[in-house]
């Protein structure tokens, strides 16, 4: 009998997203596994039903999908999610169930813990191995390209001027200078965003590769003469205090100069780096935008709250702070084509012909593996939450 894929709905407020869509079951029931679908879970990305039915999976009422009583659902299958599961979403699947979607592990260790003593494998894609053979797979990146668009777009609606230089008779319209801090995919996609809106984009990273990466989409590199902070797999490495001091100040006059700020920094595992404090913040021209993608993760900007918008007093009057959340949920019918097309493409390591084959001699499959057969099997996770109560 064919591995079961389930998708439901997802339960996080605001989360608009699916893990699924016809084109991902299609792709599934190639593999040669059934596809269930919770009723209504694509609303939100204009998939309605009727469109999943069409492709081949079966509809299920809500409350029959994952995440109800084990003896709902005695053929464990393979679970696909958007948001980190919690404790509670984890607790209710039975034994044996597989999960992919992101997890966000270091975060998350209740839940980690949950998955650990239930006994199900749980696979991490925001932790996947990134090889050039994960392109397909890598979530990050693809709904990091649309966090980065929406960043500044999110921007120019806040600012409350032209964002190109405009020549007119009556006198000319100066572009917006724009400043992105990180140049990851997120970055380089505001980057390029900003740059088709008219304008004018500077851009500092910390890593090696960025100085070329932010000149290819059009932006000027910022270089503060600091040196490289590059970790594995292309992310950027946590910097010292006395490193991230020395940056901030050499970041102030840039900082100001700037009529739009845009943060993407991360660091994997790790709160949000602070960039900009509250006296920088200080510093800048009344009516500037600062808009924050990390504001989830602790934030780049001192004082930015995840959705919520706030004007902060600067002399002569204020500057607009924006803390982003879920910004991928804001472009939901195109975050969902990508993400439920990287499940699918990462389900196919899992399925061989109709049944759930784990290869953990696969650098992808070990690689994102967070737990299996009652252990923690992420060497980094386990360490990490060792003696972090669930």
């Amino acid at each position: 009998m064919p591995v079961t894929v389930r998708v439901r709905a997802e339960r996080a407020p605001g989360e608009k997203r699916v893990a699924a869509t016809p084109d991902s079951v299609k792709k599934l029931l190639a593999a040669g596994a059934s596809v269930e679908i919770e009723s209504g879970a694509g609303t939100h990305s204009l998939i309605p039903d009727a469109a999943y039915r069409a492709a081949g999976a079966t509809i299920v009422d809500p409350g029959t999908a994952p995440g109800t009583p084990p003896d709902a659902a005695p053929d464990p299958g393979i679970l696909f999610h958007v948001r980190p599961l919690s404790a509670t979403d984890v607790a209710a699947l039975p034994a044996g169930t597989v999960t992919v979607g992101m997890l966000d592990p270091f975060q998350n260790a209740a839940a980690v813990e949950a998955a650990r003593a239930g006994g199900l494998t749980t696979f991490a894609l925001d932790l996947l191995p990134r090889i050039s053979r994960a392109q397909s797979m890598d979530v990050l990146s693809s709904q990091a390209l649309l966090s980065g668009y929406r960043l500044a777009t999110i921007a120019a609606d806040a600012f409350g001027r032209m964002f190109g230089m405009t020549m007119t008779a009556a006198g000319t319209l100066a572009p917006a200078r724009v400043l992105v801090l990180g140049a990851g995919v997120a970055g380089l996609s505001a980057i390029a965003t900003a740059k088709r809106l008219g304008g004018i984009v500077s851009a500092n990273d910390v890593r090696a590769a960025s100085a070329d990466e932010v000149r290819s989409v059009g932006g000027t590199f910022i270089d503060l003469d600091m040196g490289a902070a590059d970790a594995a797999g292309g992310y950027a490495k946590e910097l010292a205090e006395d490193r991230a001091k020395r940056q901030r100040e050499l970041l102030t006059p840039h900082i100001a100069a700037s009529d739009i700020v845009l943060t993407t920094a991360a660091v994997p595992g790790r709160a949000a780096p602070l960039l900009i404090t509250a006296d920088m913040l200080a510093g800048m021209k009344p009516g500037s935008v600062l808009v924050d993608l990390a504001a989830e993760s602790g934030g780049n900007i001192e004082g930015s709250i995840p959705g919520e918008r706030r004007e902060v007093p600067v002399t002569g009057g204020t500057v607009t702070l924006i803390g982003a959340r879920d910004l991928p949920s804001d472009l939901a019918p195109d975050a969902t084509k990508l993400f439920a097309m990287n499940c699918a493409n990462f389900a196919g390591l899992l399925l061989k012909e109709g049944e759930t084959v784990l290869d953990f001699d696969d650098e992808l499959v070990a690689g994102s593996a967070i737990t299996h057969d009652g252990r923690i099997v992420n060497e980094r996770v386990a360490a990490a939450l060792e003696g972090v109560g669930a």
